[in-house]
């Protein structure tokens, strides 16, 4: 019976080492590219509402851009690809809103209004958003890998933002300074005369659209652009929207200190011209019809993790067990 134990024993060895190798090279077969990529990105963010803007009537579209007032945004992202084609994002974005009457050109058209209105703003901006990322060409790729691939892709997805308008107001003396707008009520938002007007939230939702494409330097490290569309449900990101008040509804509902900066701030047209005396009581401010937008270009900067040139997946390699042809 002893002279078969050392065959069996051999036998059984042989089995195991065989289901190891099987398994590591199944393993190294499947693991292919990165499934996780963090990056950071950073580009001109740009506002479209109701202050600023190009000739004629006032759009949320790129017509309206107002190049002098370009902000820099920077944010930070991480993506997950359950599949080559599919990426799952989450992202962080800082940045600045801007608009002002005064870059308004004066042809003589609908946009002379906006002129006189003389209104201006600027907002610091946070956004945290996910979105679904979609890789149309990857099914007709030629060859497995990254590098020295190009990658176009769109996306789409929702978030949140948080912004706080200012304004700037003109002391006595003539030196200036930033106030925020909402605690000021300028068209009535929360007073008991306008029931209809309710306080508007620092803090809304969006919507977030956009495509962009990618350049693998690398297995694991890319360079790409973007372009990002935010729609929002809020129409006072710039903390105008519709029609004046009765300026003696600030001395009725605010401290008077605040409604000495609502009277100035909500009505500057005799700024512009001095030979305005007031306000024409509910006459239009800004367009409720609409709501207010803002959209980004990005230069981004990527890393994909666990990828096949990864620490963890080059021990694999030099960990597992040979091949036979």
């Amino acid at each position: 019976m002893r002279t078969f134990v050392q065959p069996v024993r051999h036998s059984v060895l042989l089995c195991f080492f065989a289901i190891i190798c099987y398994q590591s090279n199944a393993q190294s077969l499947t693991t292919g590219n990165g499934k996780i990529e963090v990056g950071v990105g950073v580009g001109p963010m740009f506002f479209l509402g109701d202050l600023g803007g190009s000739y004629g009537i006032g759009k949320t579209f790129i017509k309206d851009v107002d190049l002098p007032l370009t902000k820099i945004s920077k944010g930070i992202y991480a993506n997950y690809y359950p599949a080559e084609w599919l990426g799952v994002r989450v992202a962080g974005n800082l940045g600045s809103l801007q608009g002002d009457d005064a870059q308004t050109p004066d042809k003589g058209g609908r946009e002379k209004s906006r002129l006189k209105r003389n209104l201006k703003f600027e907002s610091k901006l946070a956004e945290a958003y996910a979105a679904l990322e979609i890789y149309p060409t990857v099914p007709f790729e030629k060859y497995g890998g990254l590098t020295h691939k190009i990658r176009p892709y769109v996306l789409a997805g929702a978030g949140i933002f948080h912004f706080n308008p200012k304004g700037e107001y003109i002391n006595p003396d003539g030196s200036t300074k930033m106030v925020a707008l909402q605690p000021l009520h300028l068209e009535g938002q929360g007073f008991p005369q306008y029931p209809d007007r309710k306080n508007y939230s620092l803090t809304q939702k969006e919507l977030v659209m956009g495509g962009g494409i990618k350049y693998y330097l690398s297995e694991t490290f890319y360079v790409g652009f973007e372009i990002l569309h935010r729609k929002t449900f809020t129409d006072y990101i710039d903390d105008v929207s519709t029609n004046y008040i009765d300026p003696a509804y600030f001395d009725a509902n605010l401290p008077a200190d605040k409604a000495i900066m609502a009277r100035q701030l909500y009505f500057r047209e005799n700024i512009y011209n001095p030979s305005v005396s007031r306000v024409t009581i509910d006459e239009q401010r800004g367009d409720p019809k609409q709501n207010d937008a803002f959209f980004s270009s990005i230069l981004r900067i990527g890393w994909r993790l666990n990828g096949a040139n990864s620490p963890s997946s080059r021990a694999r390699r030099q960990l597992k067990c040979p091949s036979f042809y």
